[in-house]
């Protein structure tokens, strides 16, 4: 076994930049309390190299940045453009998510309404809810020029992984000294 070579393999999976062999050899002296030749972390490296170039393997480990990493080999490069475009058009801005609360713990709401709530004008982000089929209109509103209502939709609870609206969390859960500002003084 090649336990040595484990553990580099190991330390340039979790590294989230390419990382040196001075920081390699560092981690593996602390480790192994003992002092690791250069020129076996090299020997390692090599052979790690080596078996991951093969075909059994979509990632290798390349040399850059002053380091090595693992990246996905060029060939699979198409596949990962579709996923992380497709994971793009999952995320929800900061916005779209205060826009989202409001909705589900006010709803049904108008956009009026939820405008005064977060003090700027929402209509891109109940636009991009609605794009994401995340709320959906419920109706028309009783008041002065009959405004559109929103709700959540059945995705929305998908989405979020609960099966009913009193799965949310409630207010008073986020209301404690944990989310106070500033600091009590002594007068």
């Amino acid at each position: 076994m090649d336990y040595l070579g484990n553990h580099i393999e190991a330390l340039i999976f979790c590294s989230s930049k390419p990382i040196t062999i001075k920081e390699l050899h560092a981690t593996l002296v602390e480790m192994f309390e003992a002092e690791i030749p250069q020129e076996d972390i090299e020997a390692a490296i090599s052979r790690i190299v080596e078996r991951f170039s093969a075909d059994d393997y979509s990632f290798e480990v390349v040399q850059s940045g002053g380091g090595f990493q693992f990246l996905t080999k060029p060939a699979y490069q198409s596949s990962i453009g579709i996923f992380l475009k497709q994971q793009s058009k999952r995320r929800l801005s900061t916005s779209a998510l205060e826009t989202l609360s409001i909705i589900a713990y006010k709803q049904p709401v108008t956009r009026a309404e939820i405008e005064q709530i977060r003090g700027v004008n929402c209509d891109y982000s109940v636009q991009k809810l609605l794009e994401k089929n995340l709320v959906e209109i419920k109706g028309k509103s009783d008041s002065v020029g009959r405004p559109l209502i929103y709700g959540t939709s059945e995705k929305f609870m998908d989405y979020f992984g609960i099966n009913a609206l009193s799965e949310l969390p409630s207010p008073k859960d986020f209301a404690g000294e944990d989310n106070e500002i500033g600091a009590e003084q002594d007068v």
